[in-house]
């Protein structure tokens, strides 16, 4: 008897929307800037030393101590209760009515913003983004298969009169956009330019993703209004909030409020996704903000936030080439430059690392033309200090490097 040799048949292709997303470049540069001595404005993390790290290990511990049948369990996909009443306070208090039932708990604000994708986006759609936009929206709304459509801006955020005329144009179903303290670039709308926006999609008639991970980060200047408390937005905005700047990112907390029919689109989407997310995680989450003071916490932190933002913003003349850019922001996590044209920030990017320190280079925050001379500085990891001794690193590697250019 012959034996018969089998070849075997190839493995399936990926799935489209698998093989046109890539990684995101930001991790990339943090896998390289990993080494201790390295001095990295590259990451939008947190200061760990300004953790709260007691009174969160003692919340776990309290709620373990007391309830563990409970919090070592599965629970409801909406989020515990407590949770969501403690948030739903804190939102009333910044001038945003919600009752504990308008939201829901996501495993970091990111997932909210998947399950809107998942609810709302079908292959095809056109979702508008500020240009430049923060990476991970871009990631997401590419798995969902949705034609990104980039809103220009200026140095005051989105431009409303582009947003209208490209509404009215490309018919969109889904508007994203950090409107305070964006991320990548630190700015900040105007009441003025919120408002129109939401003029804007009441009149062509699209969802609006509104993203407030960085707004209690504010070291000056007056709060401006939530978008999803604005004449024309109350019934067509979805607020997403992370507890990742405020307490802990490896929490891995945030909520989305969002109208009834909306939210229940994603409390099914969410249920497909992870049934729910952590109950022990929610729980201590929840004692943490009965037992402790977080709003002296957030005092803390933007002390000194505002501290290590100045600092990087008086050391910048000395650091960047003449004739560079860059914002001084309100608040947040971000300072955004631009280097004069003809520099390229991320063929720099090598030489930068070479002498131990590191940066996030602008273009692949862009949906539209990219600009390769900007760059997202952050200014929260380190502190003063270092950030100083950080950019004495980046005026040496620059300069190097236009000599051998």
């Amino acid at each position: 008897m012959t034996d018969q040799v089998h070849t075997a048949a190839p493995a399936p292709e990926f799935a489209a929307r698998a093989k046109r997303t890539g990684s995101s470049p930001v991790r990339e540069i943090l896998a390289l800037t990993a080494r201790p001595e390295v001095i990295s404005f590259a990451g939008g993390l947190p200061a760990p030393e300004l953790f709260d790290a007691e009174g969160i290990s003692a919340a776990f511990s309290e709620v373990l101590a007391r309830a563990p049948e409970r919090v070592l369990q599965y629970s409801t996909t909406e989020g515990d209760p407590a949770l969501r009443a403690a948030v739903a306070a804190r939102t009333t208090a910044r001038g945003l009515p919600t009752d504990p039932d308008d939201l829901l708990v996501t495993t970091g604000s990111q997932q909210g913003l998947t399950l809107l994708a998942s609810a709302l986006l079908e292959p095809g759609d056109v979702v508008l983004v500020e240009d430049p936009c923060y990476l991970a929206a871009l990631q997401i709304f590419s798995l969902a298969g949705a034609r990104v459509v980039a809103v220009p801006t200026d140095d005051e955020g989105l431009d409303p009169v582009a947003l209208d005329e490209i509404a009215a144009r490309e018919r969109p179903k889904l508007l994203y956009v950090i409107p305070t303290f964006q991320n990548p670039t630190g700015r900040t709308l105007t009441a003025e330019r919120r408002a129109a926006v939401a003029r804007v999609a009441a009149r062509r008639g699209l969802w609006i993703a509104e993203d407030d991970p960085y707004g209690e980060l504010r070291f000056e200047g007056e709060p401006q209004p939530w978008i999803a408390a604005l004449p024309g937005a109350e019934d067509r905005t979805a607020l997403l909030g992370s507890f990742s700047k405020v307490m802990a990112p490896g929490l891995r907390l945030g909520t989305l409020r969002a109208p009834a029919a909306l939210r229940r689109a994603c409390v099914i989407a969410k249920q497909a996704a992870d049934l729910h997310t952590s109950t022990v995680d929610q729980a201590a989450a929840a004692r943490y903000l009965a037992a402790s003071d977080l709003d002296a916490h957030l005092a803390r932190v933007r002390g000194a936030y505002r501290e290590r933002r100045d600092a990087l913003v008086a050391g910048l003349p000395a650091a960047l080439p003449e004739g560079s850019r860059w914002n001084r922001p309100e608040g947040g996590m971000f300072v955004w430059a631009t280097l004069p044209t003809g520099y390229d920030a991320a063929a720099l990017l090598p030489q930068v690392v070479r002498h131990d320190v590191a940066y996030v280079p602008g273009a692949p925050f862009f949906a539209g033309r990219p600009d390769p001379a900007a760059m997202r500085l952050s200014f929260v990891t380190h502190g003063p200090e270092e950030i100083g001794e950080g950019l004495r690193r980046l005026r040496t590697a620059l300069a190097e490097s236009r000599r051998v250019a």
